[in-house]
């Protein structure tokens, strides 16, 4: 790498201007030490630059990481289209062979299909009744249990209302006696 001889990436403009505001905080803060700025600068610029080295490094890792993997895709995909055609002409010699059941075949072949046809929107509506299902039941449990809580509530009230019922009663009662 030749991290000597390249000119660093200009920073973000955001990262500049703060890097500018930290460089007339430490100025005025220390007041005349400008050797320490030219300092900080230098290291600044050398962090840069090793950042810069770093970053392309990675990048060219990627790129080579990219460029084995396309390869190997590449590769695999003539591998396939290879075995593709030499399945294909299996089938063809297969087919050729004199098969003397070979019309019941095709016509069982045929039905497999249309039955294969058939079964798929037959599917599809099985799981959406069974989704459906499942929301309903959960739906009912749910509205079960707030029916649940409901009537707890109510034997609650009506506990409480025999209770101040019997309590006022009661003392109706104490009022009829004192009254005698």
């Amino acid at each position: 790498m030749e991290t000597s001889q390249q000119q660093p990436l200009p920073l973000p403009r955001p990262q500049q201007q703060q890097r500018q505001q930290l460089n007339q905080q430490l100025s005025q803060h220390l007041s005349g030490s400008l050797s320490l700025s030219v300092h900080m600068e230098a290291e600044d610029e050398e962090i840069s630059r090793s950042a810069l080295s770093t970053f392309r490094v990675k990048e060219e890792e990627i790129q080579k990481k990219k460029l084995e993997v396309r390869d190997r895709v590449i590769s695999q995909l003539g591998r396939i289209e290879e075995e593709t055609r030499r399945l294909a002409m299996i089938r063809e010699e297969l087919e050729t062979l004199s098969d003397p059941m070979r019309k019941e075949i095709v016509v069982i072949r045929k039905k497999i299909d249309a039955v294969n046809k058939e079964l798929k929107p037959l599917g599809h509506i099985c799981q959406k009744k069974e989704r459906e299902y499942k929301e309903a039941l959960k739906t009912f449990n749910e509205k079960n249990k707030d029916k649940v809580q409901l009537i707890n509530k109510l034997m609650e009230l009506v506990s409480e209302s025999e209770k101040l019922r019997m309590k006022k009663l009661e003392e109706l009662s104490k009022s009829i006696v004192t009254l005698q």
